[in-house]
This record gives C-alpha cells, sequence and structure tokens, in this order.
C-alpha cells in the first residue's frame, strides 16, 4: 500500500471486505486541505477505482473535531491570481476524483465540514454525519466565493435559497439542519460514525460491482438531463445489465434462495 505524508489509507478497513478507508491526516491543522492533501487524495481514489477487490471507499478526517476545516489558507494567501487561473485551481478534485472514480464512495463527517471541506463531502455520493458536524461556506468572510463546487452542488442539495442564504451570510448548519434539508443521507452518534459508514460501505461493497455503478451512474444523470433522458440512460443502462453474468447469478440466487456470488461481469 503507498505511503501518504497528510492521509492514512485502508483497505478491507476494520476487516470490513471490499472497503476502503481513506483519513485526511492532519489533526493539528484540523484537516486543512493543501495541495499535497489534493495530489494524495487524487493518487488514492485512483488506487481504489484500480483495485478490482474494493468496491466501496469511505472519506474521513482524523480526530473528532474536524473532517476538514477549509482549504489551507496560509498557502492560498501567497498565490497570485494569475496562477490561480493559469493552474486552474481546485479543477483536480472534480476532474481527477469526482468524474474518475465510478465506483461508490462515502464522506463519513466528523466535526467542522467547511468550505473546500464541506465541497469535498458535498462530491461523494452521499453523506453520514456525526451529530457533532457542522456544515458551511464561510468563504465570502475571505473577501473570495466557494471555488470547488459550493454554491453549485450545495444549491442542488438544498435548494436556492437555504444556499444562498449559506454563502452570503457564512454561516454554519448543523447536523441535524443538515439532515432535514436533505444534505446528508443520515447522522449518527460521533462514536458510532465511523462503525455505521464502514457498516453501510460494506453493504454496497457485498452488491454486485457492476450494478452499483450503473445505479451510482443513473442517479447521477438526474441533476445532469431533463426526466426524458433521464429515463431513457435509466432503461438503456437496465437492458445492458440484464446481459451480465450478475444478473443471471442474482436471479437464480433470489429463486434457490442463497447468497449471490458476484463477478462483477
Amino acid at each position: 500500500m503507498s505511503n501518504y505524508e497528510t492521509i492514512l489509507v485502508e483497505k478491507d478497513a476494520a476487516g470490513t471486505k471490499g472497503v476502503t478507508l481513506i483519513t485526511l491526516n492532519r489533526p493539528k491543522a484540523l484537516n486543512a486541505l493543501n495541495s499535497v492533501v489534493l495530489t494524495e487524495l487524487i493518487a488514492a481514489f485512483a488506487e481504489y477505482q484500480a483495485d478490482d477487490s474494493q468496491l466501496c471507499a469511505v472519506l474521513t478526517g482524523s480526530g473528532e473535531k474536524a473532517f476538514a476545516a477549509g482549504a489551507d489558507i496560509k498557502e492560498m494567501s501567497e498565490k497570485a491570481a494569475a496562477d490561480f487561473y493559469l493552474d486552474d485551481f481546485f479543477s483536480p478534485w472534480t476532474s481527477e476524483i469526482v468524474k474518475k472514480t465510478r465506483k461508490p464512495w462515502i464522506a463519513a463527517v466528523n466535526g467542522f465540514a467547511l468550505g473546500g471541506g464541506c465541497e469535498l463531502a458535498m462530491m461523494a455520493d452521499f453523506i453520514i454525519a456525526s451529530d457533532n458536524a457542522k456544515f458551511g461556506q464561510p468563504e465570502i468572510k475571505l473577501g473570495v466565493a466557494p471555488g470547488m463546487g459550493g454554491s453549485q452542488r450545495l444549491t442542488r442539495a438544498i435548494g436556492k435559497s437555504k444556499a444562498m442564504e449559506m454563502c452570503l451570510t457564512g454561516r454554519m448548519m448543523s447536523a441535524e439542519e443538515a439532515e432535514r434539508a436533505n444534505l446528508v443521507a443520515r447522522v449518527v452518534p460521533q462514536a458510532d460514525l465511523l462503525a455505521d459508514t464502514l457498516k453501510t460501505a460494506g453493504t454496497i461493497a457485498s452488491m454486485p460491482p457492476m450494478a452499483a455503478i450503473a445505479n451510482k451512474e443513473m442517479v447521477n444523470s438526474a441533476f445532469e438531463s431533463s426526466l426524458d433522458q433521464g429515463l431513457i440512460m435509466e432503461r438503456r443502462i437496465f437492458q445492458i445489465l440484464t446481459a451480465s453474468e450478475d444478473k443471471a447469478e442474482g436471479m437464480a440466487a433470489f429463486i434457490e434462495k442463497r447468497e449471490g456470488q458476484w463477478k462483477g461481469r
């Protein structure tokens, strides 16, 4: 397994077969996101995607205070505007992590998920939050605005009014409010967060791998197409899956009242 400076990676985490646990590991900086974290996360997600034995991933932060308290302001404060533009700063988060990771992954949010931390959590397929989690896009307090998708993903998740209020005031949203607003799938006690999320990831990892990827693509397409286009895509993917070996095995296992043995084909 690769050695990283700012993250920890564990395959078959806590004995959960097929689940990769990726942990942001800068606790003294509240797991703030800098260029090294970005580079290492890209590598870790590429490693996860390429490993056929790993079928679901969980991303979390070390310690109980923060998932990620935001981008590394010290690093950003020294960067010139031209460099932000020429480097297409933040682009790799979406292009290399979101778009190239076809397999499912979950954000387990403990403590603060602010600015870039909130944006990183929203890149996941869904979020499970601890009861002490706090979400926010406070970039306006620094004279800037979200740059990793906060204005777009947050609005799609919780609607214009609430997203606009959060971006314009910089206020934090509690875990309870985040669940009511549909930003997170579920809230659990802090002590149970990792175990609960790994259990959920284990359930996903136990499903037919090709079908898991297909279901993820179907749901994501709902945000990027009209209803008619989305329904056509859904039908076509369903039809493709009916030709898979896992479809034949799944239906046979159901009829025979046994567990399916998946090949991912």
